[in-house]
């Protein structure tokens, strides 16, 4: 993992109490700092739910296309084949495995930015937009919270949510997801608790409604981390919930099955206030590559999941929540 000189630029930051956005990619070699003059002169467009920069031109957008084009089932089958060796050899227990798959829409970045609907939306002009709606951590009076999301379904099944909730595949994944960010938020705090456990929250897209499965952590920093958010940060990346446990070798393993770069996609992006935190996985994810578009998607894999369901699920998360 790398050491990256920007996580001590955050601390410094943190502990003067000035305000900053951020943005860190998934191997943390990467992080983009922007200071209050930055986000008011819209070098990114943000909104999030302690901050925002846009101003919304109330325009509706009556209908749209939107075509993907996914790798085959047999390449996808040959990253989770290497996924499935190393779950049987006992090198991970959790591995998220995902692809990118190019999309044709009539849409272009600032659209998708301005008609999606999500907790989390940032714009980076020309490069990528993601509409994310899982929480990575809050910081909020030297408490620490995380909401980890793991585990989705098709809204429209019957039953759907006691599915999902029962599903051995789902709760597996979820246990193993909450254990390890119980165990990541105990190296920064203290009291460590499980508030809630398998919260479901409802995704209305265009394309499909889903499920999804969250629980919530917290915890009281230790006086030792007070004010230093970049060493928080650099503790607890990459973010478990789309890495897997234990986090070293699995990441190892993705590196391996990955056919492509993740990126920012996985990464996190956050806003400290000054005094606050607030950061998302940058999860629905969609970038620009020489004028093409690709949606970055996949999925938690255990020993228990099966090549055509994993596929599946990887193409069901390819949407777009404009509705």
């Amino acid at each position: 993992m790398f050491e990256n000189p920007q996580f001590q630029k955050m601390d410094e930051l943190s502990e003067k109490k000035e305000p900053f956005f951020f943005l860190i990619n998934f191997l943390m070699d990467e992080i983009r700092i922007f200071t209050k003059n930055e986000i008011e002169n819209n070098a990114l467009l943000i909104d999030f739910p302690n901050i925002t920069n846009v101003n919304y031109q109330h325009a509706t957008i009556s209908n749209f296309e939107w075509n993907l084009f996914p790798e085959t089932l047999e390449d996808y089958k040959k990253g989770f084949d290497i996924v499935q060796q190393n779950l049987r050899k006992g090198n991970s227990y959790l591995t998220n495995y995902t692809t990118k798959t190019e999309i044709k829409t009539n849409l272009n970045l600032e659209d998708i930015f301005q008609f999606s609907k999500a907790k989390y939306k940032v714009l980076f002009p020309g490069e990528f937009v993601f509409f994310s709606p899982e929480t990575f951590v809050e910081i909020a009076d030297n408490k620490i919270f995380t909401h980890p999301m793991k585990g989705t379904i098709d809204a429209e099944i019957e039953n759907a949510e006691n599915i999902l909730k029962n599903d051995p595949k789902e709760k597996a994944e979820h246990y193993t997801v909450v254990d390890l960010l119980r165990n990541d938020l105990s190296m920064v705090a203290d009291n460590v608790q499980v508030k809630e456990f398998q919260r479901i929250d409802y995704i209305k897209t265009k394309q499909k409604n889903l499920l999804a499965m969250s629980s919530e952590i917290e915890g009281e920093i230790k006086p030792e981390y007070q004010n230093k958010i970049g060493t928080i940060l650099q503790k607890l990346l990459p973010a478990g919930s789309i890495l897997g446990a234990p986090k070293p070798k699995t990441l190892e393993i993705i590196l391996e099955a990955e056919r492509y770069e993740r990126g920012f996609y996985t990464g996190i992006a956050g806003y400290f206030d000054g005094k606050n935190l607030d950061s998302c996985v940058m999860i629905r994810f969609i970038e620009k590559e020489n004028e093409r578009l690709f949606f970055k998607s996949g999925g938690g894999i255990t020993h228990q999941s099966d090549l055509a369901s994993e596929y599946e699920e990887m193409k069901n998360k390819i949407y777009v929540p404009i509705y």
